[in-house]
């Protein structure tokens, strides 16, 4: 299934989502979220690429004798902290508060680039859609990083808050490099839709989707409820992930003097 339901919550530790050695819908990637309690101390040393994005609380990232404190109270309202090194340098995360979220995205790479911290004042945030298809499709759209301001990696890293009702990832794209989305609603009870091609899945908080074989994949929250979501891609090997193909169908909605029934 490509979508992967959490139907309890998560534990205190490591909680692995997806993993690159599956046999199955293969996304390239390790995925999980990293819970930790207050004075809870997790140590990932691998030899893959990782990014540790601060979804919620307060915690103290070490690595390479560097030492960074970060907070986050809201993934709906804040942009994000995010740690990101290559193999080999070993990472410590301490809990602060009494309940910490981060998620871990791990891949494949041979180049050893300098580790980076992203405050959360270094993240490109984008009102998007604004004054198309009737606002149908207003949503905040905020990118860590991609190939344009890190070539050396092989993952790209953002998130997207749609608000109540709305769409995003419209008008419909894909791409050939896999992808995972990872949810949150708020109120949690809240839910939404994810189009994968010729199917739909419903989505729930903590539910993760995989994103494979080109497939398109607008998403869209229930009314009331808003929906935020990470998504990190894969790049493959000589063909990284730069620009999404829009189905050409669909791209007249783009335009600012569309017309759109009812007629405005």
């Amino acid at each position: 299934m490509l979508r992967i339901r959490q139907n309890e919550g998560f534990k205190f530790g490591y909680n692995s989502i997806t993993t690159m050695d599956e046999t199955e819908d293969n996304t390239m990637m390790d995925f999980g979220i990293l819970r930790l309690a207050k004075d809870q101390a997790h140590i990932d040393k691998d030899e893959k690429e990782r990014v540790f994005l601060l979804i919620k609380g307060e915690v103290t990232f070490e690595w390479n004798h560097m030492k960074q404190q970060a907070l986050r109270n809201s993934c709906f309202d804040e942009d994000p902290w995010v740690l990101h090194v290559p193999k080999g340098v070993e990472v410590k995360i301490t809990g602060v508060s009494p309940d910490t979220e981060i998620c871990v995205t791990k891949t494949t790479n041979d180049t050893v680039f300098e580790s980076k911290f992203y405050t959360n004042k270094e993240c490109r945030s984008e009102n998007r859609g604004a004054g198309t298809m009737n606002e149908a499709c207003t949503r905040v759209v905020r990118t860590v990083f991609d190939y344009s301001t890190a070539d050396y990696s092989n993952l790209v890293i953002g998130e997207d808050i749609d608000y109540p009702g709305k769409w995003s990832s419209y008008p419909p794209h894909h791409h050939p490099q896999p992808e995972i989305y990872f949810y949150k609603f708020n109120p949690e009870n809240g839910y939404g839709f994810s189009e994968l091609g010729e199917d739909v899945v419903k989505l729930k908080n903590n539910d993760a989707v995989k994103i494979l074989d080109d497939v398109t994949h607008p998403q869209v929250s229930a009314p009331g409820y808003a929906m935020y979501y990470i998504w990190v891609i894969r790049h493959i090997d000589g063909n990284p992930y730069i620009t999404p193909v829009f189905v050409p169908e669909h791209l007249w909605l783009t335009d600012k003097d569309a017309k759109i029934w009812p007629d405005k």
